[in-house]
């Protein structure tokens, strides 16, 4: 797997971002069926700042948010619930991945999480995004939920949609 950084932001720099992004696009690959070694994607470690900027130009909501994704093609499935389409060569590259750290940084802080499980939570997020998996359907949801479940719990992460006391999930739908 080959996971390219594009670093706009230093303050990353410290949180070992290259290994997280590995180790989440491998386990998601992994245990979707794929062969990690034979994707590629795209990380643009960035601020709030520009992710509201990207936020608004693809999604007309000009406001930062944790992660967005842009698969390189469309896998979606039709009917809600179904798994998406798998991806298919000859061309290797999953697609692309922005993630701000000032929005991870707040929502870990307030979930009382650290910093590195939930940037490894979004980044399987962003991940399933690119293979076609959504969360704009319930049944869609569902699915994807419980593959972020799984694949997290695979990684020795805890369940981020359980809800404690005072705390709220942290993705948008």
């Amino acid at each position: 797997m080959t996971v390219e950084i594009i670093t706009e932001d230093p303050r990353w720099d410290a949180l070992a971002l290259e290994a997280l992004a590995e180790r989440a696009s491998e386990a998601t690959l992994a245990h979707l069926g794929y062969d990690p070694d034979e994707w590629d994607i795209s990380l643009l470690a960035c601020d709030d700042a520009r992710i509201a900027v990207l936020n608004g130009d693809h999604r007309d909501k000009p406001r930062p948010t944790n992660v967005l994704s842009w698969p390189s093609e469309e896998r979606g499935a039709e009917r809600a619930g179904a798994s998406p389409q798998p991806p298919a060569g000859p061309d290797p590259e999953l697609g692309d991945i922005a993630i701000a750290y000032d929005t991870c940084a707040r929502e870990a802080a307030e979930a009382g999480k650290p910093m590195q499980d939930h940037v490894t939570h979004l980044l399987v997020h962003g991940i399933l995004h690119l293979l076609g998996y959504d969360h704009i359907r319930d049944q869609d949801a569902t699915l994807m939920e419980g593959l972020e479940v799984a694949i997290l719990g695979k990684l020795g992460l805890p369940d981020p949609y359980r809800i404690d006391a005072g705390e709220t999930p942290n993705l948008e739908r």
